[in-house]
């Protein structure tokens, strides 16, 4: 008894933690990339004055989305998605602290405030939803 449990039973939570760690790494490189992504914007001169569309930020923000709930649904727990909102929390307030240099990724203007706000409060609602449940293949009984 004993050997059948310690055989298939530690190769799910191995996968899962294996996939966390995936997570969390891909959630750095989201941060990462977002950061210097989310500057980028497009200034519509209007008939009303200049329009800024911070496209940018609105990229980040989806990806980050996007690889939250794929991190969720790739390991089928929602702490798979929370490993990759952590790493691109890590990341975004590295890249928001003042270097040795005395650069900063992330300042303090609207836009970045937008990503910081908005990145947090998107990615853990999306963090959040219930993964839905994967179901078996019944395999019907033979006929007799």
């Amino acid at each position: 008894m004993a050997d059948v449990q310690s055989g298939g039973g530690d190769s799910v939570p191995k996968r899962r933690l294996g996939l966390a760690i995936v997570g969390l790494l891909a959630g750095l490189l989201v941060g990462l990339l977002g950061a210097f992504v989310q500057a980028m914007r497009y200034i519509w001169d209007s008939p009303w004055g200049y329009v800024v569309i911070p496209w940018g930020a609105l990229l980040a923000l989806l990806v980050l989305v996007l690889t939250v709930r794929g991190a969720a649904w790739l390991a089928m727990t929602r702490w798979s998605g929370w490993a990759a909102f952590l790493g691109w929390l890590a990341m975004t307030i590295v890249l928001s602290s003042e270097s040795p240099g005395g650069s900063v990724a992330l300042s303090g203007g609207g836009r970045q405030l937008f990503y910081l706000i908005g990145g947090v409060v998107i990615a853990t609602a999306t963090a959040t939803i219930p993964v839905p449940l994967r179901r078996r293949a019944v395999n019907p009984a033979p006929a007799q």
